[in-house]
């Protein structure tokens, strides 16, 4: 994935899917209940349950969640069919044309990546810069919205999820620290050719690289993928730590608004409020 300056996604076109119940299997009677969040937007109320599987994102959300933190912050990034995100705290007196999505807080959430939990339509994850360790940013989550896909599809996005792995590994073997620290200086020099040359040659290195286990999207994620819908190709690199089982309609709407520069909504949609439920 191209390293970025900003808390980023890959992009990916995706067709509108309506669903408003949750794909996952009920709870069994004695398993941990989760926490369920309402997040009250302009566009509608969503509940979301939070994963047990992923307690680092889990507890971090329920204590900002509680301190009010979300309260009155923008969706500031919203791609039609793709996933709404929110988050930024620099969003909440934004004005119109403001730039916005660079705001976070002064920690990061280690990445908790679990072979069941996955990017299917309607789940919450961890926005993330382009850390080594691919911690996520404490505050900013996207919701996906997702698209159904063929078999076909399945496997590109199968062999993108690879080819970020692979650059991830690179990114963290040994033998290129030096044109890791030498990427580094040149983002700090601001040398912008400098650091183009360098990270082509990255690519170049983790285009070749496969000193790791190559993953295989799972029979049942991809029974998902072509009927519910989602963006597979996140998989693994970006941590899922929840669901939305309420409101994916809401979702839409939002993900449907038209947007200017930096794919910023013309029109704030806000989060009003979140809240946590009672089970």
């Amino acid at each position: 994935m191209r390293t970025q300056f900003k808390l980023t996604l890959t992009l990916l076109i995706v067709i509108y899917i309506s669903s408003c119940k949750s794909i996952s299997p009920p709870i069994a009677a004695n398993a941990e209940a989760r926490t369920s969040i309402e997040m009250l937007t302009t566009k509608g109320s969503i509940i979301i349950e939070l994963y047990n599987e992923t307690p680092l994102h889990r507890d971090n959300f329920i204590k900002l969640v509680q301190e009010r933190t979300y309260d009155s912050l923008l969706f500031h990034r919203v791609i039609g069919q793709f996933m709404i995100q929110a988050g930024d705290p620099d969003s909440k007196f934004a004005k119109p044309e403001d730039t916005i999505g660079f705001g976070g807080l002064d920690y990061k959430i280690d990445a908790e990546f679990r072979p069941n939990l996955f990017h299917k339509k309607g789940v919450l994850a961890a926005a993330r810069d382009g850390n080594l360790k691919r911690a996520s940013s404490a505050i900013q989550f996207y919701i996906v919205q997702g698209k159904v896909l063929n078999d076909s599809l399945i496997d590109r996005n199968e062999r993108r999820i690879n080819e970020s792995l692979a650059r991830h590994y690179a990114r963290n073997d040994p033998n290129n620290k030096s044109l890791l620290d030498a990427i580094q200086k040149a983002r700090d020099d601001q040398d912008r050719q400098r650091f183009i040359q360098l990270n082509d040659s990255l690519n170049f290195i983790a285009r070749a690289y496969s000193n790791f286990d190559y993953y295989v999207i799972p029979d049942a994620h991809r029974k998902v993928y072509k009927t519910i819908g989602g963006t597979p190709h996140l998989d693994q690199n970006y941590t899922v730590f929840g669901e939305v089982v309420q409101g994916i309609d809401h979702v839409d709407a939002i993900a449907a608004v038209p947007t200017g520069v930096f794919n910023r909504p013309i029109e704030d949609v806000r989060i009003i409020e979140m809240r946590i439920l009672k089970n």
